[in-house]
């Protein structure tokens, strides 16, 4: 099998340098890039055949970059990286059509596995996101379309959760306290009628909440 074609994103530059350092030996990679709107547009040219994602990228984050390349390019392959562990965000992942999910402190080796696995035509998810997962991807939901109105507030924090921050990040970025982002989270699921953290990252997806790529 010929070597896979790898283009990476992500905006953190020592994050980027070594994980080609670390793939060099059994892949071509061919570009690195530091946002979503970059990787969309360098993926015509570079014609990688496995693009690695953040999930929280300028921009455009990781999740509405894999919709936007399952349609305009759907041989590529989409490993989404992300320090959320939280098996909602995973399935929906999945549902957006990416190939793999791995954690940032997942092993280092394990970047390798997922390749390997996604070369191969198969998917790959770390072990340490796979509990609930097999439940949320059967139940899935029809999208969130209650007319409801979010604070600033609400929608700055529903797009870093979508971005896939933890509530301690969110917190720091947004300067209030963990316990401020869970009581907005969860409010905004008692608002919108979400059962899960699933529900609740498709209404910002398919609601205009998270910034998209322009058409």
């Amino acid at each position: 099998m010929s070597r896979p074609r790898v283009l990476f994103a992500d905006d953190h530059r020592l994050i980027r340098e070594a994980f080609v350092r670390l793939v060099e030996p059994e892949c071509d990679v061919v570009g690195a890039v530091a946002d979503g709107l970059a990787l969309l547009t360098e993926v015509p040219a570079l014609r990688p055949d496995i693009v690695v994602a953040d999930i929280a990228m300028p921009l455009l984050n990781g999740l509405d970059a894999a919709r936007q390349l399952r349609k305009d390019a759907p041989d590529v392959k989409v490993i989404i990286l992300t320090m959320n562990e939280d098996a909602d965000l995973a399935a929906e992942a999945f549902r957006v059509g990416v190939s793999g999910f791995l954690l940032k402190n997942s092993a280092a080796s394990e970047l390798l596995q997922a390749i390997r696995e996604v070369a191969l035509g198969r998917s790959y998810i770390t072990p340490m996101a796979t509990r609930g997962l097999v439940e949320n991807l059967l139940h899935v939901t029809e999208p969130i379309v209650r007319p409801v109105e979010l604070s600033v507030r609400q929608r700055e924090v529903l797009q870093l959760l979508a971005e896939g921050h933890t509530m301690k990040e969110i917190a720091r970025l947004l300067k209030i306290t963990p316990r401020t982002v869970a009581f907005h989270k969860y409010s905004m699921m008692e608002l919108l009628g979400a059962k899960t953290f699933a529900e609740l990252i498709q209404f910002a997806l398919r609601g205009g909440v998270v910034k998209t790529y322009p058409a």
